[in-house]
């Protein structure tokens, strides 16, 4: 399909344009998180629908209160995009970490650590909740 990159791009424009003019918080038509509809505990991506919303309005401390991992996912895309951008158009040859073979592991470590501090209902641990 030769316009692939067009339709995804109205897509995206369209997804976020939905969550920048409706607050998760106020209408019923998004999709709630299934493991918390499930089990009751927060998962690692639970309220990033209302984190997204927040962001489109540069509302960063909301953001972080909604789901803190959310702006280190942004950040690592950011930084992969922007390496691989240099590395392509401007004949560098940055090494990007991301590809170093420990870094999923790390990954992992991090995304599994914030799924259980987060389900502690004791402070400090209970802000990370959204």
């Amino acid at each position: 399909m030769k316009y692939k990159h067009v339709f995804i791009g109205i897509g995206v424009c369209i997804l976020l344009s939905l969550y920048y003019f409706s607050n998760p918080t106020e209408v019923n038509f998004f999709p709630k998180c299934p493991f918390h509809t499930l089990t009751g505990f927060h998962c690692p991506g639970c309220g990033s629908q209302r984190a997204l919303h927040q962001l489109l309005h540069f509302e960063i401390m909301e953001t972080l209160n909604y789901n803190a991992l959310y702006i280190l996912g942004l950040g690592t895309i950011i930084y992969n995009t922007s390496v691989n951008t240099i590395n392509k158009y401007w004949n560098k040859n940055y090494y990007n970490i991301l590809y170093h073979p420990k870094t999923p592991i790390y990954i992992g470590i991090i995304i599994i650590l914030f799924w259980i501090l987060r389900n502690i209902d004791i402070y400090p641990f209970n802000i990370l909740a959204p």
